[in-house]
């Protein structure tokens, strides 16, 4: 019966032994599935998960994106969060595809994570911005002024403001593809690329190094340890809390081990790391001066059709216009005032997650291929037999919500075997007020990034763990001894 490393349905694969490396394997692979794949089950599921539905925050897109930001009422569901910038979301989506290339999109019917390839090594190492390095990824770099070492870039007709590269069809020549999915992350690269060519300027004027290859090797390396950094002392203790990331650090990982290399579980993958699907927003300012007259540009985060494929309204990627480009102030906190905060994390997804663009789904088929994020979210959880947040939380020997927690669950018989997804965001919600993620959703998420970190033997936690930031930052007093996003973004010189 099961072969190709698909089970049965009615099977739960067997224990992940972690073996081999670069696969997605599990945490708990002792634990059964929350549910079995019935029809009775995925109608549940289908049901919690639509446009319209328990989870969506029902937001008057109708209003436009700027009304959306202004006047909280058209939101009224939809909770800003007071602890986390909008810029998290993006930083967030940024880490995911640097740490898996997951071709395997599709909801088919149970597959064994055993058996599906991560096609990269998983790690924090940035493979997304460098490709397979110079030699490997030789489009990706400039190989004029820049002698093969500094990444190429592209104005994108606004002065000062720059693009990734692109062929003559406008798709972006970047390490990943999916850096490319909105306008937003697209212009993250950009910063990265920057970020390193002004650590190559660095490494050459500072350390005083010649030789292009020695540039480029310690470059690379400043940039991977000040990113590495970032994830762990602003990221992880901002959506984690500072007390998890800590113990972690101290006391060592109690879920997460692996034999020879480290790998991906289906517990953080396709439920606990999807906890940021919940933090975006209707509607973002992308810049302040992108519009006829300097005016500001705003767009929804994408539109089911956007307009002119060239320059849509919304904020979708694969495309370059003089307005495309992203002012970071309102991202991450420059002190300016400008800041908007990103959606709390829990069970309430905004709007126009529920009709995803045909961009990203292509096909759309109600049962089998929702356009809705949420539906897709949930049936992943039988396409991986996930066991339920009830259950982790007793195997993590950690507090268990109760069916009260979960009564909008319980006319599914769900409130007391919930998907573990729901109940992560569920979770955060009533612990932490929706600000960071719960007891089980920050362990799992803390324990699989600092894993990743210490299995690279190239990282600085594995080869220096008492190192320290070095570039500049912008308050002088955390010089030497902290690093943020806004100093990278500032160090780029994209802000």
């Amino acid at each position: 019966m099961a072969h190709h490393g698909v089970y049965p349905h009615d099977i739960v694969p067997p224990r992940s032994h972690y073996y081999d490396s670069g696969r997605f394997g599990r945490l708990f692979g002792k634990l059964p599935a929350f549910a079995s794949d019935t029809p009775d089950v995925r109608a549940a599921l289908l049901e919690i998960g639509k446009a319209g539905g328990i989870m969506d925050a029902k937001d008057k897109l109708s209003e436009g994106p700027v009304k959306l930001i202004t006047d909280p009422t058209l939101s009224a569901k939809n909770s800003d969060n007071p602890t986390l910038t909008a810029g998290f979301t993006f930083l967030g989506q940024f880490l995911d595809h640097d740490m898996t290339f997951d071709p395997t999109s599709s909801l088919e019917r149970q597959s064994d994570p055993e058996h599906i390839a991560n096609f990269r090594t998983p790690s924090l190492a940035l493979d997304n911005v460098y490709g397979a390095g110079p030699g490997g990824s030789p489009h990706l770099y400039d190989q004029g002024p820049g002698k093969g070492i500094k990444f190429l870039l592209e104005e994108t007709g606004t002065a000062g403001k720059q693009d990734v590269p692109r062929n003559s069809q406008n798709v972006a020549l970047i390490g990943d593809p999916r850096d490319d999915e909105n306008l937003i992350i697209s212009q993250l690269q950009v910063a990265f690329l920057k970020f390193h060519n002004a650590a190559v300027e660095h490494v050459k004027t500072k350390i005083k190094l010649t030789a292009p290859d020695q540039i480029f090797a310690e470059a690379q390396r400043i940039v991977r340890w000040h990113y590495q950094w970032i994830i762990v002392h602003e990221f992880l203790k901002k959506t984690c809390g500072e007390a998890a990331v800590n113990d972690v650090l101290e006391n060592g990982r109690k879920f997460y081990k692996w034999h020879n290399d480290p790998f991906i579980p289906v517990e953080f993958s396709v439920a606990a790391y999807r906890f940021g699907h919940s933090q975006v927003r209707p509607s973002y300012r992308a810049n302040f001066t992108g519009n006829p007259g300097s005016q500001p540009f705003f767009g929804m985060i994408f539109t089911p059709t956007p307009s002119n494929p060239l320059d849509p309204d919304d904020l979708s990627g694969g495309c370059r216009a003089p307005r495309r480009f992203i002012d970071w102030p309102t991202f991450f906190d420059f002190r300016d005032g400008s800041v908007r905060p990103n959606k709390k994390i829990d069970t309430t997804l905004s709007t126009a997650l529920f009709k995803l663009p045909g961009s990203v789904v292509s096909n759309p088929d109600a049962k089998t291929n929702p356009s809705s994020l949420a539906q897709r979210n949930l049936l992943r959880h039988l396409t991986f037999s996930l066991p339920s947040g009830q259950r982790v939380a007793k195997a993590m020997n950690l507090p268990v919500l109760s069916k009260g927690d979960l009564g909008d669950l319980k006319q599914y018989g769900l409130d007391d075997r919930t998907p573990l997804w729901f109940y992560i965001l569920r979770e955060a919600g009533v612990i932490e007020n929706g600000e960071r993620l719960g007891p089980v959703g920050g362990r799992i998420i803390t324990e699989v990034f600092l894993g990743l970190i210490q299995g690279d033997r190239t990282s600085y936690l594995s080869q220096e763990p008492d190192w320290e930031p070095f570039l500049p930052t912008v308050d002088t007093s955390k010089q030497g001894e902290d690093f943020s996003m806004v100093d990278l973004l500032r160090f780029a010189g994209v802000a």
